[in-house]
């Protein structure tokens, strides 16, 4: 992962070391789980707990990935797939680095609130 992500952005991987923001689903944080990760010297950024106001179905991504599907009928998982695949490639890379920029405020807003309700 860290070979291909070099070839493609190298600022992503030159630093320190590399960075994880996983889940926090048992199985992603299970002790042998940990070990490797400590073993690989991979810093694993804590998951923040479940907050209503975080739904990953609102961030930017998936609010423009609603709207396309819009009426859009997928018989088979190949169509689902191509459909998907359809909205990815008919985004340009700045509608990524938007919704990557925007994910900081919300977070900050839930931090500022102590993980109660905002708006």
């Amino acid at each position: 992962m860290y070979e291909k992500l070099r070839r493609i952005d190298p600022a992503l991987v030159n630093r320190k070391g590399p960075i994880l923001l996983q889940d926090n689903a048992r199985p992603h944080c299970s002790l042998k789980t940990l070990r490797k990760l400590n073993e690989l010297h991979i810093e694993v950024l804590p998951h923040a707990p479940y907050s209503p106001d975080l739904s990953p179905t609102d961030f930017h991504f998936f609010k423009f990935l609603d709207h396309f599907l819009l009426e859009k009928c997928f018989v088979t998982q190949g169509e689902v797939k191509n459909g998907i695949k359809e909205f990815i490639d008919s985004r340009e890379p700045a509608f990524y680095a938007l919704g990557i920029e925007k994910l900081p405020k919300p977070w900050q807003a839930c931090i500022d609130s102590s993980g109660f309700y905002f708006d």
